[in-house]
């Protein structure tokens, strides 16, 4: 029998009234989209974005945008936020919609284009019933124009790590809608990445239609990581924080990249390991614990969302390192090291140019350090390259790929 949601609850020893740490931890969830005063130290991201985006608010086209930067520097919330401030600042008469795509999680043009279309729908206007599966990816892209054109003078679509998708059909798609009169609606694209050379690996067409602007998020100094974590501070109880949580935790986050992500989770991860202590109060040795915590998700997130020749290169480095008393290897010791896997596992070798662009977007992660070594007039410059993490680490992480786990160096 179920319990007349009326009647007065039933206190039960076995549940706790009230959580003693948290007060809403939902303010620590990394998708979380905070108002504007809790956003710190990205002013004059949020303007430049803003202004690319002003078109739509008078009812003409916005600009696309490509957003570059590392995890955790603020790019993903910031364009949420300023889309969510375009739509409530939309002049009389024009209407604005809005769609957040993680490619991450839909990374075909179907599964895309399919959850912007019924993202999109709002079926009582439209009448347009838009199904999760069963159609193919033209007619998804045909149920996206009649919504849009039904409902909207603008639409700005976040695609969240573009780099993720199978393909750029999607990007060169939507980019030249309106121009190939697919729609009467505007479309503006923002479009985010961690690796710089996203756009620079497109073909020539997608180029052309996409016609953007660059924005380049910074990562987070440790005062800034200090304010973003004192805003967020009221997801927990009252006095439960000792004074050297907050600090501490942005001091950890900034040695690693100014990663806001990471120092939230760290916060956060410091709560219930405190909790699950059953301590009164966050501390220290909690922080530190979530710290290691913090670390090891972060890095297997990096590392698990590669793509396969970005694990094939770290796993080369990987192999050399755990087999070597040597930490730093050449680029092209790890190249002979990299050919030798892809022998193995049957995969395409890329060329030395290629390879060392993906040892640098590693770089740029922060998974690999590069250093150059100079070794005078005769030896010219040389690239030295390191793992950060720790080399068994990474190969455990690596070996989780079904097409890696047939990797056998003996």
């Amino acid at each position: 029998m179920t319990p007349d949601s009326s009647s007065d609850s039933v206190d039960d020893p076995l549940f706790e009234s009230g959580h003693r740490i948290f007060s809403n931890k939902d303010l620590l969830k990394i998708g979380h989209v905070p108002e504007a005063d809790r956003i710190v130290g990205r002013d004059e991201e949020i303007s430049k974005l803003a202004k690319r985006l002003n078109g739509a608010v008078h009812g003409y086209s916005p600009e696309n945008v490509m957003i570059y930067g590392k995890t955790g520097t603020g790019k993903s919330l910031v364009s949420r936020h300023v889309c969510q401030r375009a739509q409530s600042a939309a002049q009389e008469g024009v209407t604005i919609g809005t769609a957040y795509i993680d490619c991450a999680e839909d990374n075909t043009e179907t599964q895309a284009i399919s959850s912007l279309a019924a993202k999109l729908n709002d079926e009582s206007v439209t009448e347009i019933t838009v199904p999760h599966t069963g159609l193919s990816t033209s007619k998804y892209y045909k149920l996206l124009w009649k919504t849009l054109d039904a409902q909207f003078d603008s639409a700005i679509i976040i695609l969240d790590e573009i780099d993720l998708m199978n393909d750029d059909s999607l990007l060169m798609k939507l980019s030249r809608a309106e121009e190939a009169g697919k729609i009467d609606c505007s479309i503006g694209v923002i479009a985010i990445s961690n690796k710089i050379q996203y756009v620079d690996n497109t073909n020539e067409r997608v180029k052309s239609s996409f016609q953007h602007k660059e924005l380049f998020f910074k990562p987070y100094d440790a005062n800034q990581l200090r304010e973003i974590m004192l805003n967020r501070a009221d997801a927990f109880q009252g006095g439960v924080l000792s004074d050297d949580v907050i600090p501490l935790s942005a001091a950890f986050a900034a040695q690693e990249h100014g990663d806001a992500r990471k120092a939230i989770d760290i916060l956060r991860h410091a709560g219930e390991v405190a909790y699950e202590d059953g301590a009164e109060k966050v501390r220290e040795k909690h922080v530190r614990q979530a710290q290691q915590h913090a670390e090891k998700d972060r890095f297997r997130e990096l590392v698990n969302g590669a793509p396969t020749q970005a694990k094939a290169a770290l796993l080369a480095l990987t192999e050399l390192s755990v087999n070597s008393d040597d930490d730093a290897f050449l680029t092209s010791r790890v190249y002979d090291q990299y050919e030798r896997i892809c022998e193995h596992l049957d995969m395409d070798i890329l060329s030395v140019r290629r390879f060392r662009d993906i040892l640098k977007e590693q770089a740029f992660l922060g998974v690999v350090e590069i250093e150059k070594i100079n070794k005078g007039s005769a030896g010219g410059i040389h690239l030295q390259n390191r793992l950060i993490e720790d080399p068994q680490v990474v190969r455990e992480t690596i070996l989780e790929d079904s097409r890696m786990q047939n990797w056998d160096d003996d």
